[in-house]
């Protein structure tokens, strides 16, 4: 494939690394590796996407490595198209009659519109069609002039080929772009896919993508799938398209690349409910907010530096690291205010960039987003820099700004004022509803329980308010450790009344746990005499004496057929009679309603008692909720 590429302009003398790039271009040392992207809906793979490396074992093996010096070098574009071109010699060398997916910035996408003639030709000489190559975007460059972006992506789709646009969420790709570009694919940034399968936030945001590609006509690709319930979520949301370690690894060989069979919808027939986050969880990881910028060694000096910022007016930070280990960040606003001084540039621009780096906090990349705000806020004393850095394992993994890290916390506690209790931060009221109505939309038969503390108010006020929050605590506590998941869903109401929504196969014998360990540890809540005595006195509204019960549990279950009810409401007010009649029977207790419901609320005489075997719905005898 004969691309023309053009020699380096170079503005400095290059360093070991510099010298060993330009050697390692000059004798195309570069190879590919090929990860696939999978159509989840044919169940086969749909096309690759090209991921550059250097040598093994070296330096400059990895395509951060070889871009940030490309940087220094002022050879970007060139990297790039060779780049390209090996991916492109290398996939056509095995066959493949798939896509292909090369990655390129906007500034090299420029530059090479006089060169699309010549490359036509040498696609078709090679046997792989324009119409099989997919351009993907990199997002290391801002946009100001889109009209000029769309004459250019034209002639790109004039020769055949189509446009990607990486990183949905992240950098310039934003809705702005999306409407400008309108390309064919739009790729989810992987921070969206992590953890959708726990947090019902991310879960809106991909649904509202994919609302989004359907009146653009863009085709969604997920990246970053590592896990099943992440592959389950992604497939009920009807994202057509997944690439990620979940599905395969990269290979230079596409041959090698393993076979994937076609997930199914769902397990077992069952939907994927976003669990209740463990305690490691209740926030978000730093992770979330990772960018990858240039990283340059101490030897690189501070003119190579300042071109860095030059050729990239959006970059900020760039981070000096030497052997994976960070050792400060310098500024664009730090570096050209010292090089603003008369004289400045012309005596310090061949030292090393080390005089001009500052000292940077280091973050974890497991920590959560709220560890990480009270860390910088307790930097009293010390200047806070807009940029920290991320590490994994204490190596460098990239950065976050402070900007995001704060608008993030603004949102979460948004969103837990909005759809979470504040007192057990579980799924609100909205979420209950929606987990509810999307089973039923499914035509998932699963099992609803309203659970409800008996005698709570006498206890709140014999034993304090702050002993009957810890109650509330305790039982959402119970139940969320009791729920199987991704199969049950928990929901705090309000006050003492909770929701669990459940798949589980065992939900009774789960369900009978929590009254178990319920009534255990009643006892280290009440005091001995009042545990004598089997309850306390107080006064009622009119200011008579009554003697209440110690606080016990009712648990009322409805089996819901998708056939029988309609959406939430329904459910809500059969749930609502369960659980009268489980606050009938004496302490703690669990009633369920067997019969099969059409709608309307169930005539008293069909109540079964508790213990007792009712006609079951169909869907029992498959095992999925065992009778008592």
């Amino acid at each position: 494939m004969n691309i023309e590429t053009r020699n380096p302009t170079i503005q400095t003398r290059p360093n070991w690394r510099g010298r060993a790039l330009l050697r390692l271009m000059e004798e195309r040392g570069l190879h590919a590796v090929y990860q696939p992207i999978l159509d989840q809906r044919q169940g086969r793979y749909f096309a690759f996407e090209a991921l550059i490396r250097g040598p093994e074992n070296s330096e400059l093996h990895t395509p951060a490595a070889l871009f940030a010096t490309a940087d220094a070098l002022n050879c970007t574009h060139e990297l790039e198209w060779l780049a390209v071109e090996t991916a492109i010699l290398q996939f056509a060398e095995q066959n493949c009659p798939l896509r292909l997916f090369v990655n390129m910035s906007i500034g090299c996408l420029h530059a090479s519109r006089k060169r699309l003639v010549a490359v036509r030709q040498d696609l078709l000489r090679l046997g792989v069609p324009p119409s099989r190559i997919v351009i993907e975007l990199t997002e290391n460059e801002s946009v100001t002039d889109f009209s000029d972006l769309q004459e250019t992506l034209q002639e790109f789709r004039r020769i055949g080929m189509q446009i990607a646009m990486d990183d949905m969420g992240e950098g310039f790709s934003n809705l702005r772009m999306w409407s400008e570009v309108r390309p064919e694919f739009v790729k989810i940034d992987r921070h969206f896919v992590s953890g959708i399968d726990t947090d019902p936030l991310k879960l809106h945001f991909v649904r509202a993508m994919h609302e989004i590609a359907d009146a653009c006509g863009s085709a969604l690709i997920a990246e970053g799938v590592e896990t099943e319930a992440q592959l389950e979520v992604l497939r009920e949301l009807g994202i057509p398209f997944l690439q990620g370690f979940g599905i395969a690894r990269p290979d230079r060989s596409v041959a090698a690349v393993p076979h994937i069979a076609p997930p199914s919808a769902a397990k077992n027939g069952q939907l994927i409910l976003p669990s209740r986050p463990r305690a490691d969880r209740l926030m978000p990881r730093i992770d979330l907010l990772v960018h990858e910028v240039p990283t340059v060694s101490p030897d690189v000096d501070n003119d190579a530096v300042y071109r860095i910022f030059e050729h990239q007016p959006a970059l900020n930070v760039v981070v000096v690291v030497a052997g994976g280990q960070v050792l400060g960040l310098i500024t664009r606003s730090a570096l050209i205010d010292r090089f603003a001084r008369p004289f400045r540039r012309e005596l310090y621009g061949k030292r090393s960039c080390t005089m001009v780096m500052d000292p940077t906090l280091q973050v974890d990349e497991a920590q959560s987003v709220q560890e990480v705000a009270q860390t910088i806020g307790s930097q009293r004393g010390m200047e806070i820099s807009d940029s920290f850095v991320i590490t994994r394992d204490g190596r460098f993994r990239g950065v976050g700004f402070l900007r995001e890290l704060m608008a993030i916390i603004t949102d979460m506690q948004i969103r837990a004022a909005r759809y979470a209790n504040p007192l057990t931060q579980l799924p609100g009221n909205v979420p209950i509803n929606e987990q509810t109505d999307r089973l039923i939309e499914s035509e998932n038969d699963f099992v609803a329980a309203y659970c409800d503390l008996d005698h709570f108010k006498p206890f709140n006020d014999a034993y304090g308010y702050r002993c009957g929050d810890q109650m509330i605590q305790h039982l959402g506590t119970l139940l969320s450790e009791a729920a199987a998941d991704h199969k049950d869903f928990v929901g705090h109401v309000g006050g003492d009344d909770f929701i669990v929504l459940m798949q589980s196969h065992d939900w009774e014998a789960r369900l009978r746990r929590v009254l178990r360990e319920f009534d255990s540890t009643l006892s280290k809540r009440i005091k001995a005499e009042h545990l004598v005595a089997g309850g306390y006195g107080g006064e009622d509204r009119r200011g008579q004496y009554v003697f209440h019960p110690l606080p016990s549990l009712s648990i009322g279950c409805v089996i819901v057929e998708h056939t029988n009810f309609a959406s939430h409401h329904e459910v809500s007010a059969a749930l609502s009679e369960a659980k009268k009649e489980a606050k009938r029977i004496p302490g703690s207790a669990l009633f369920v309603e067997r019969r099969q419901h059409h709608g309307s609320t169930p005539p008293a005489e069909a109540k079964p008692h508790i213990g007792a075997v009712s006609p079951a719905p169909s869907f029992l005898a498959s095992g999925l909720c065992p009778a008592v």
